[in-house]
């Protein structure tokens, strides 16, 4: 069982022969990065984060199974939470917002280096959305504090020309 692993453009580029033989093997086709919740320090539960094809998923459960996916270029803010404990034993939780999903945070949840997949999560969502010409307009809709703004782009209103004549 494989604690953190790091694939594709996440891994550092001194083994390109290494990283194409990884991204031809059918298992970890596209897999950027993948861990699972741990405990201490120890990645014994039943939940699994991956990124791979432009989303993270997200696995629970070991009878009942719960997974969730959020797609990179619609997540808006990354936080990072560590506590006392967390920062003894090496792990921490990246919160992915979005505003566009049902469930607006998606928590990864005591893992491995967090720092360093924060950081690694940033680039990938700076990437994602510029390869699909996203930028932040996409993301304002009801309910995000903007209903207060009047867009009216079909020209000047007819109640200032009535009064005019």
């Amino acid at each position: 069982m494989a604690n953190t692993e790091f694939t594709g453009s996440a891994k550092p580029a001194a083994d390109n022969t290494e990283r194409k033989k990884e991204l031809e093997s059918g298992e970890n086709r596209g897999v950027v990065w993948s861990d699972r919740k741990h405990h201490l320090w120890f990645p014994i539960s039943f939940t699994k984060y991956t990124v791979k094809n432009g989303r993270v998923y997200r696995e629970r459960g070991l009878f009942n199974t719960v997974s969730d996916q959020t797609l990179l270029y619609r997540i808006t803010d990354i936080r990072l939470k560590r506590n006392f404990w967390q920062k003894i034993f090496g792990t921490g939780t990246v919160i992915l917002v979005s505003k566009v999903d049902a469930d607006h945070e998606l928590a990864l949840e005591n893992i491995k280096n967090p720092k360093e997949i924060n950081e690694m999560l940033s680039d990938l969502i700076e990437e994602s959305r510029h390869s699909k010409n996203v930028v932040g307009k996409e993301f304002y809709s009801k309910g995000c504090g903007l209903e207060h703004m009047h867009h009216d782009f079909d020209g000047p209103d007819d109640e200032y020309f009535d009064d005019e004549m």
